[in-house]
């Protein structure tokens, strides 16, 4: 492994417990479900596949939002198994201030590069790398 990987492994890591650190209303994986589902990702299974986590664990942030009122469960119409996660008002709410806060503290450590247009650029199509991956796992045949 070449030294501007695990730099960016090191940067990657540090960066998420900056956003950790961010907020008291909502954790991390919590932020990460209400957003894919704000986005569209509405049953849990997806979910799992997307966040690459075990269903026992989205079942447990999706209960918690669910108990704060941010997500509502309803059952998908012909699937009795599958459940529909949609985001609330409130959950909409919430999301928006976390990110709020979350941008607040990215800012500053942002502005910090030597060119941050550039950094928030790259940011971004590492999004699209994520985003392209997550859907070629979720669109795998199961194991």
């Amino acid at each position: 492994m070449n030294d501007d990987l695990r730099r960016a492994i090191r940067t990657v890591a540090r960066l998420a417990r900056v956003l950790e650190r961010s907020g008291d209303e909502l954790s991390l994986p919590q932020y990460r479900v209400l957003d894919m589902v704000a986005r569209g990702d509405e049953r849990a299974s997806m979910l799992s596949a997307r966040l690459a986590l075990a269903k026992p664990t989205i079942t447990a942030v999706v209960d918690g939002l669910v108990e704060r009122g941010w997500l509502v469960r309803s059952e998908v119409a012909g699937d009795r198994r599958a459940i529909r996660l949609s985001i609330t008002p409130a959950g909409k709410k919430a999301l928006r201030a976390a990110e709020v806060v979350m941008a607040d503290r990215l800012r500053p450590i942002l502005e910090r590069a030597a060119d941050p247009e550039h950094a928030l650029a790259v940011l971004s199509a590492l999004e699209d790398a994520l985003d392209q991956a997550a859907g070629e796992r979720a669109s795998a045949p199961a194991r």
